[in-house]
């Protein structure tokens, strides 16, 4: 089976629940309305479901290779990038002056996520070209801006985020990576670098790494640590390629999934020093990187949705054709369609409700964010950048988490069956599992929800946001049926129980830090749980206005609105208690060192 794209679903989140009309009203989008957003959609739906799907099983079965230094792509992605390239899909969110399309990001991300259904190996590869871009248009000069930026859009080049080392993982404040100053104005650089995801690969002309660094007495820790972009090939005055640099590949990591993208041990100056220039200003690299890293982040959380979908998609196949067992409850002689079997369709509704909430989730994220970079008012796209901030862990982390969940239950639907490679069920599973690690764990995401996004502003988006889940529990009120009912009934207890973590963040958080960091996790999960409820709540909303349009489409809109409200909103409350409970923090840290 191939993959789909859910085109209906996405243009009805994009129209309904993430207001395209209203991004359209905003400077430079005009144009970027339905039609446009639907005919986008379909054409990276044809490249992705007859491209870059038919790769995928490929691309596990025959990883990209490493010899002599040089690493050689899984055969056929090479083409495919071309492809991609050529058709501008790099660019679709980037700036018309560096050749993009500038197209807002709620469109992209639609295209991201179809990117990443079809082949979530493949997709690593522009999705970090995307980071690069966004931190030269931050942080790089005009010089590198032009160098750059154009090659990067067009495919003829990608980039990569480099930051970990083999002694610092997650803790950016042990690189040590040094970059020595040249009379020039250039710096050569000397260290190891691991985990970089496509550091090689033969899919493009030239590869820019953007990699983090120490200069000569550079403060210690975090604030010592500069940018530097550094090119597989130097570039000359006119932007052609010359020689090559001393950055090379030693290694590729073999890996339980996303095995077709190039993992590589990358090696920095060994013959010399590999020539690098400074991003902005120096020691600021850290600032300059989490650009990219809120980036990749927010597309890492579009990975779990696009995941989630295409397990979903499977599973639901095989239970429509897989005949095992007779029916419960019925006369039936003849065994059926696991699909009739009640605890199957449980688990099918659990995965297409999880996915749908959570891909409504990250596109009202990505509305925020178009809103607040675009919109004429300072006062408007300050406060809609702050909501997109504060949901960008939320979809990272959140997303990403149940992403293995809905895989899990994928290979369960399968039964023995998805234990098997040949099905293709298991693949994504493995390649899931990686989400919820990489661009920074969920902790990570929990710990940045609380520090710097719930506690910094008093809980201002928070309580912002759970005024406007308030509003909608009324709005349901209005309406009759057992859908509204259940929805109107589950989705006021989880308001009440975020609300109620949410004081409790901001009460304790320097009274008992260890309580609350000890429920981080649960916080940032109950805080996704509750907003893809709101979403699906408005979604519930927006169907029944539109039934008789088409019942089938909207009729399942509803219905899984009601299954989530009955069957995933009831979870809030167990999170509320694990996260306000002193004791059951408490039992966090209870055991001892060597109790472990």
């Amino acid at each position: 089976m191939s993959y789909t794209a859910p085109i209906k679903d996405m243009l009805f989140v994009m129209q309904e629940l993430a207001d395209l009309e209203e991004i359209t009203t905003l400077p430079g989008f005009e144009d970027a309305n339905f039609d446009t957003a639907q005919a986008i959609l379909e054409e990276s739906a044809k490249l992705c479901g007859e491209v870059l799907a038919p790769l995928n099983v490929e691309g596990d079965r025959n990883p990209s290779s490493w010899k002599d230094g040089v690493v050689t792509a899984t055969p056929g992605f090479k083409e495919a990038f071309r492809q991609f390239a050529e058709g501008g899909w790099q660019g679709v969110q980037h700036p018309v002056e560096y050749d993009g399309q500038g197209l807002p990001k709620l469109i992209a991300t639609s295209c991201l996520e179809m990117l990443n259904a079809s082949n979530l190996s493949f997709a690593l590869c522009p999705l970090l070209t995307d980071g690069a871009i966004e931190a030269l248009l931050t942080a790089g000069s005009e010089v590198q801006k032009q160098a750059y930026v154009p090659r990067l859009i067009s495919g003829e080049w990608t980039g990569t985020m480099i930051l970990t080392e083999p002694q610092a993982g997650s803790d950016l404040a042990l690189v040590r990576t040094r970059a020595e100053p040249q009379a020039d104005g250039s710096f050569k650089l000397f260290g190891t670098k691991i985990f970089i995801s496509w550091g090689e690969h033969d899919m493009a002309k030239n590869i820019v790494h953007f990699v983090l660094a120490r200069t000569p007495n550079a403060p210690e820790g975090v604030k010592g640590i500069s940018l530097f972009v550094v090119s597989k090939f130097l570039v000359n005055d006119d932007g052609s390629l010359g020689a090559r640099n001393d950055v090379h590949c030693v290694s590729l990591e073999h890996k339980l999934g996303i095995k077709a993208s190039a993992t590589a041990v990358m090696q920095f100056g060994d013959h010399g020093g590999a020539i690098g220039h400074l991003i902005g200003e120096e020691n600021r690299g850290l600032e300059y990187m989490f650009i990219m890293m809120n980036a990749a982040r927010f597309a890492v959380g579009v990975q779990g949705v696009a995941i989630s979908d295409r397990s979903y998609q499977k599973a639901a196949a095989y239970a429509k054709e897989r005949v095992q067992s007779r029916p419960v409850g019925s006369s039936a002689k003849q065994p059926v369609a696991i699909i009739h079997h009640p605890d199957v369709r449980r688990m099918l509704a659990t995965m297409r409700s999880l996915t749908e909430a959570s891909r409504a989730l990250a596109y009202v994220a990505a509305a925020h964010c178009d809103i607040g970079h675009h919109h004429p008012n300072e006062a408007t796209r300050a406060e809609h950048q702050a909501i997109y901030e504060f949901l960008v862990p939320i979809v990272k982390g959140w997303s990403t988490e149940l992403s293995i969940d809905v895989t899990s239950l994928g290979v369960q639907v399968h039964g023995g069956m998805g234990f098997m490679e040949e099905t293709g069920a298991a693949q994504y599973y493995r390649d899931a599992r990686i989400l919820p690690i990489y661009e920074g764990t969920t902790a990570i995401q929990a710990n940045d929800l609380i520090g710097r996004k719930t506690v910094r502003d008093g809980g201002a988006v928070a309580k912002y946001l759970l005024v406007g889940i308030a509003k909608t529990v009324e709005t349901l009120g209005r309406h009759q049926g057992a859908a509204f009912e259940s929805m109107q009934k589950q989705l006021a207890q989880g308001h009440r129980s975020l609300e109620a973590a949410v004081e409790f963040v901001i009460a304790n958080i320097k009274r008992d830090p260890n309580a609350v960091f000890a429920g981080s996790v649960p916080y940032l999960k109950l805080t996704g749980l509750i907003l893809g409820g709101w979403q699906m709540a408005r979604a519930l909303l927006a169907a029944a206005e539109k039934r008789e349009e088409d019942p089938s489409f909207y009729g399942a809109k509803i219905a899984t609105a009601q299954f989530y409200a009955e069957h995933v909103l009831p979870q809030a409350a167990a999170l509320e208690t694990s996260i306000v409970s002193g004791k059951g923090n408490e039992g966090v840290l209870a055991l001892a060192e060597d109790q472990f």
